[in-house]
């Protein structure tokens, strides 16, 4: 395994989410890790299929992470939960709106195997619309077992690893509820992923990378 570093960090980045916790879950720590080496990151950060209590969730959860960055902007959407594939030309006028206002040197979005199809469109209209961009998909735990073999991995020591799992709890009660919706759980992905990349502390963060030039 090859450890790569870059001696110019990521100025603008975009963050896309189906639902209000899909970006903290997918790459919190990576984010968290991003923002305190480079307070400086211009951020933009939208939430596509958030309402009422969910919205307000996504809303302070992004502000709180976002709190140490320059000047982020956060995008709530309306999309009703479940139905992003029969919404599509209403996605994907945001999508050609957030690319005429922001160019980002790395977008973080879902993975493109994801078994939910509000993540797979999502993944659809990022490749569409950023097709020059550095773009890193993330990868979300649940029912359907849709886990697959990342190829990229962000280490992250104890304390991020802590901060993250404590941002969730903290911040999306409508979602405790959930039997998958736990420490153990989230702790559990970072522990698998961290084993896999020889992470020091044991924890990782995974991505998918399906196009890079050097």
């Amino acid at each position: 395994m090859q450890t790569l570093s870059f001696a110019n960090p990521p100025r603008r980045v975009l963050c896309l989410g189906a639902h209000s916790d899909d970006i903290e879950i997918g790459c919190g720590g990576t984010l968290l890790r991003l923002f305190e080496a480079y307070p400086e990151v211009e951020v933009r950060w939208a939430v596509f299929g958030a309402r009422e209590q969910r919205a307000a969730e996504a809303r302070r959860s992004a502000e709180a992470m976002l709190e140490r960055t320059a000047s982020p902007v956060i995008d709530v959407f309306g999309f009703r939960d479940g139905f992003f594939p029969y919404q599509g030309a209403d996605i994907k006028d945001c999508f050609e709106t957030l690319k005429s206002v922001f160019t980002p040197d790395v977008v973080f979005t879902h993975q493109r195997e994801d078994a939910h199809q509000d993540h797979r469109l999502l993944n659809e209209l990022t490749w569409n619309t950023y097709r020059n961009n550095f773009i890193l998909e993330y990868e979300i735990p649940k029912y359907d077992g849709d886990f697959g073999a990342p190829n990229m991995f962000v280490h992250v020591n104890e304390d991020t690893a802590r901060a993250k799992i404590d941002h969730l709890m903290s911040f999306f009660a409508t979602q405790r509820d959930k039997h998958w919706f736990t420490p153990d759980l989230f702790s559990a992905v970072l522990r698998i992923r961290g084993m896999e990349s020889a992470s020091p502390s044991g924890l990782a963060e995974a991505f998918y990378c399906r196009k890079i030039t050097i």
